[in-house]
């Protein structure tokens, strides 16, 4: 009996050995941690994003095999990197880039954002304040559009994005004075309504943390129903909601595909945001929960509804039970 046991021994072990040296698949690395605790990992793509989204990495990836030092190959590769859900990847490739070329604006512009959606704030801060001091002499520049809009017309520039994305770490870290100066410059190179739509969002619910309700309804006066957004339709909704144009319950209508989720995350905070600072807590916490709920955690609305729960919780306001996306 001994000798069959050891016989039995034998073939486990080697067995184990066998399944030691075949190659494993690793669980996946998560992304970062939320604000409230939770570990995040790349958000779920539908199958048909997912496969578009690898190909166009794959281009991209071959552009900078072929021209590794141009400026352009590298930012594709980081944003390319970053659509997947690999933000750290970015982040890495964003570095790489700075030290061979520290004078880039574009570098720490990308990185900045990058480091916002890791909820690493500070950072982000240096990185964009960086970039602006780059920019302060040089003329801006349109940001072509990874995700192209339905006109395929890029939205945005270069500055309005790094004064953007600093007002927003600015107000994701709660300080709002630094906020209202960095929105302020954005509205200097806000130049079509997309831009302004989205600039007088995030100004107009810094304003109104700030007690600077007057200000901020002047913002509201240029805004109206027949602008011509093309993307930044959910801040062009909110804001003629806080102009009273718009019921509040039409803000939050059942959210159906990955665009629909992204824009409910923004209406969400939106909405909760308004009920925070017109008094409503209960209310404020419910809609903020339903969004960190969502499971695309990197989406601004998201992030800053963390924030806000993360801020109530601290002060007392909502139990330490809150709980977020956990996307795989």
């Amino acid at each position: 009996m001994g000798g069959v046991r050891a016989l039995v021994l034998t073939a486990l072990v080697a067995g184990a050995a066998a399944s030691i040296l075949r190659a494993q698949p690793l669980p996946p690395a998560p992304e970062t941690i939320s604000l409230l605790g939770d570990t995040l990992f790349a958000p779920a793509l539908p199958d048909t994003i997912r496969a578009r989204y690898e190909r166009r990495l794959a281009e991209a990836r071959n552009d900078f095999n072929h021209a590794p030092n141009e400026v352009s190959n590298i930012i594709w590769l980081g944003r390319r990197m970053a659509y997947l859900g690999h933000f750290r990847e970015a982040i890495a490739i964003y570095s790489k880039g700075i030290a061979d070329q520290p004078g880039e604006a574009r570098f720490f512009r990308h990185r900045g954002h990058r480091y916002i959606t890791l909820r690493i704030f500070d950072l982000a801060v240096s990185d964009l304040e960086h970039a602006a001091l780059l920019m302060a002499k040089r003329g801006d520049e349109s940001e072509p559009d990874g995700l192209p809009n339905a006109r395929n017309i890029p939205t945005s520039t270069l500055k309005f994005n790094i004064w953007y994305h600093l007002g927003l770490a600015h107000y994701l870290k709660g300080d709002f004075v630094a906020a209202r100066r960095a929105y302020r410059e954005c509205m200097k190179v806000s130049t079509n309504p997309d831009m302004r739509c989205a600039t007088s969002h995030w100004l107009y619910m810094t304003l109104r943390r700030l007690g600077r309700a007057g200000e901020a309804r002047a913002l509201l006066k240029p805004i109206r129903r027949d602008l011509d957004v093309i993307e930044n339709r959910s801040y062009h909704r909110l804001l003629l909601m806080y102009k009273g144009e718009l019921p509040v319950d039409s803000l939050l209508a059942p959210a159906t595909g990955e665009q629909a989720v992204l824009d409910d995350a923004t209406a969400g905070y939106g909405v909760g945001n308004w009920h925070f600072y017109n008094g409503r807590t209960a209310e404020a916490e419910a809609v903020f929960r339903r969004v960190v709920a969502g499971r695309q955690w990197p989406a601004f609305g998201h992030i800053a509804a963390e924030a806000e729960l993360k801020r109530m919780r601290a002060a007392g306001q909502v139990g330490p039970d809150i709980k977020g996306a956990r996307a795989r």
